[in-house]
């Protein structure tokens, strides 16, 4: 029978726990989430600085909707790029310090769309083994040789470049922030080892952008680097910024690349353009309230000392993705499945996401969480990793 796969895939992710299905949240985005008439405390967010139900926000959007419409009406090249999208990417230019930018509809889409671009079968791309899935199947994709190096290994990294001297084209590509474990890209070094091995650098900053570094310049200001020396940087507005869509920035020159040969950006329609006044006003905020910053370090301080304290398995990460080790993915589901029993909304992350035998809870904290609700977690949490042990 023609696509019997399709069945017999399914039946075999339901066998091995890695089965998935959406389920629909009733309400806004918050400290809590409502699924199926029951609240639970929402710690699998990305909305890091909990703008995506900041009432600004809404306004802005009603806002941008009543002066630009709802939809652009077409891609960028045709009608579909109004002043508000010239004026946005001007607005994030100078808050991000980068020289151009071309909007895209989602991270994934942006990061496919540049390796696309730019790499042919001659040429070299050089992955972090756990960058994202975007990245990695755009690598598989691509006629391009892609070769992966041990995570935020420079010393595997410059072996790689160093056996492909002869290569003209070559592109490192890292995560700033990485989203399965939280941890971050030693940017500088990355940065240093491409300019000597005559490569690009590209960070891709969804979980970056808007928390770390200077007024929320992200990973790379984070790291002490000029932004204008990373070639590509990528980054999303739909985790921090609580909105939608993604930007790519990099040269004049390589902008006008992009916006004349990348598919993906000629193709699309161009965002709406009242998401992209909203995207501007989300912008600001990030900039400009270092307080959510602030209480966001605060917080992530807090749930750290405790785990330490409650002898939770918390992986190295000083950001708000903290995810605790469980090992297998039965394990993982099950305490997944026992948290949301206690009114704890917690994703189990299995494998193919991340390695085998490395299932994991994927906490994430946020502005709106309070410092009970993160005593509540780790007291939860130290009761199922104990029963698991029993």
């Amino acid at each position: 029978m023609s696509f019997s796969f399709i069945s017999d895939q399914l039946t075999q992710q339901k066998a091995q726990h890695l089965y998935r299905k959406a389920v629909p949240v009733t309400g806004k985005q918050g400290r809590y989430i409502e699924v199926n008439g029951k609240s639970f405390v929402n710690f699998s967010s990305n909305d890091y600085l909990g703008l995506a139900s900041e009432p600004a926000l809404i306004n802005a959007w009603k806002k941008g909707a009543d002066l630009f419409g709802i939809g652009s009406g077409g891609s960028y090249l045709v009608t579909g790029y109004n002043q508000v999208h010239h004026d946005v990417i001007e607005q994030l230019k100078s808050w991000l310090n980068v020289d151009a930018i071309s909007l895209f509809n989602s991270g994934y889409s942006a990061n496919q769309a540049m390796i696309k671009l730019l790499l042919t079968k001659d040429d070299l791309l050089i992955q972090d083994k756990l960058n994202h899935a975007s990245l990695m199947e755009a690598g598989i994709y691509s006629q391009a040789k892609m070769q992966r190096f041990k995570h935020n290994d420079m010393t595997h990294l410059s072996h790689v470049l160093s056996q492909n001297i002869q290569t003209d084209n070559k592109l490192i590509i890292s995560e700033g922030v990485f989203s399965m474990d939280g941890d971050t890209a030693p940017i500088a070094a990355l940065n240093s080892l491409a300019k000597q091995n005559n490569a690009w650098l590209m960070i891709d900053d969804a979980h970056g952008i808007g928390v770390l570094g200077k007024n929320g310049q992200g990973s790379v200001a984070h790291a002490n680097q000029h932004q204008p020396d990373i070639d590509i940087y990528m980054a999303t507005f739909g985790k921090a910024l609580g909105v939608g869509g993604a930007l790519v920035a990099g040269s004049t020159e390589l902008i006008e690349y992009v916006n004349n040969f990348s598919k993906p950006y000629v193709y699309s329609t161009g965002l709406p353009p009242a998401m992209v006044y909203c995207i501007g006003e989300a912008a600001k905020l990030a900039e400009y309230q270092q307080w959510r910053r602030d209480h966001l370090s605060e917080l992530i301080a807090y749930f750290k000392d405790l785990s330490y304290q409650y002898d939770i398995p918390l992986m190295p990460s000083n950001t708000a993705i903290q995810p605790i080790l469980m090992g297998s993915s039965e394990q993982a589901l099950h305490t997944s499945l026992w948290l949301k029993k206690q009114g704890i909304w917690t994703t189990a992350i299995r494998p193919p996401t991340v390695p085998r035998h490395a299932a994991r809870l994927r906490v994430t904290l946020t502005v709106n969480h309070h410092k009970s609700d993160i005593l509540f977690l780790v007291t939860k949490l130290k009761q199922a990793i104990d029963a698991n042990h029993h």
